[in-house]
């Protein structure tokens, strides 16, 4: 870390917590910055911040900064000032906790806490783990192995009681069980990309007919919205109107199927 900034920081009387609020992330995320030996490899907009608060444009000028009381004053009050814009902003996102139930909303705080910290890294990764993420929670409720998977992962890494079953215990207890024994057979290196290349194959083929099939609903949606505008006499969707051509698209494929089935049989 370097030196300067640490004397700095304790002249200023500015604890690792205050900085950790003023910067917008955990403390223990300070103290991973604070072991850094250039500042220039901290997060570009925590480094802006931090320079703005000293009053210095570039790192190099912190090694300049002579402390006395008026430094220590105009600290102070850009402190106060950029602490108060923070605490606006927080009352708009206290707002969105209001439905969430008073014992829930620290978990959802640590949560957006932490992806905030994904989206603060610099590097590819942590917006594509924040992507990915968001894809498995949009799927969650259309697969209900990915519920596994999370009982898996928090049991595996000594989160959670590897004997608690929160959701279908026996389907639970097999998925485990699998997971388990694919995670050994992964870790041993005997699972080689070109003794494995058939699975991915089918993988893969299973992925594409599943977007293939998607894609085909999304078109036959998309016709039969447009069968409802014209029997209904409405050139487009809005808000006064939507209700009742949802109504007619239902109608509309109820016919569909009902037809199918008379060609059928």
């Amino acid at each position: 870390m370097n030196i300067k900034l640490s004397d700095i920081l304790h002249e200023l009387g500015i604890s690792k917590v205050k900085l950790a609020k003023f910067l917008g992330v955990s403390r223990q995320m300070i103290y991973n910055y604070l072991e850094l030996d250039d500042i220039n490899k901290w997060p570009k907009d925590k480094r802006v911040l931090l320079l703005n608060l000293l009053g210095v444009k570039k790192p190099e000028d912190i090694e300049k900064i002579k402390v006395d009381t008026d430094y220590i004053n105009n600290v102070e009050l850009k402190l106060n000032n950029l602490c108060e814009s923070k605490k606006q902003n927080n009352n708009i996102e206290s707002s969105i906790l209001n439905d969430i139930k008073p014992e829930h909303q620290e978990l959802f705080t640590g949560i957006m806490e932490l992806i905030k910290e994904y989206l603060e890294d610099d590097s590819t990764d942590g917006l594509n783990i924040v992507n990915y993420f968001y894809h498995y929670l949009q799927a969650m409720n259309n697969t209900k192995e990915l519920k596994y998977i999370l009982a898996y992962v928090a049991k595996e890494t000594g989160f959670e009681k590897p004997m608690e079953f929160v959701f279908e215990e026996d389907s639970q207890f097999i998925f485990e069980s699998v997971m388990f024994s694919a995670m050994v057979l992964y870790r041993s290196g005997k699972a080689s990309k070109s003794k494995l290349a058939e699975s991915h194959r089918r993988f893969v083929n299973q992925i594409e007919q599943k977007m293939e099939e998607k894609l085909s609903r999304t078109m036959e949606l998309n016709n039969i919205k447009s069968q409802a505008l014209k029997e209904l006499g409405y050139t487009e969707m809005t808000d006064e109107n939507a209700s009742a051509i949802l109504e007619k698209m239902a109608e509309i494929e109820s016919r569909k199927t009902a037809f199918k089935k008379i060609d059928e049989e």
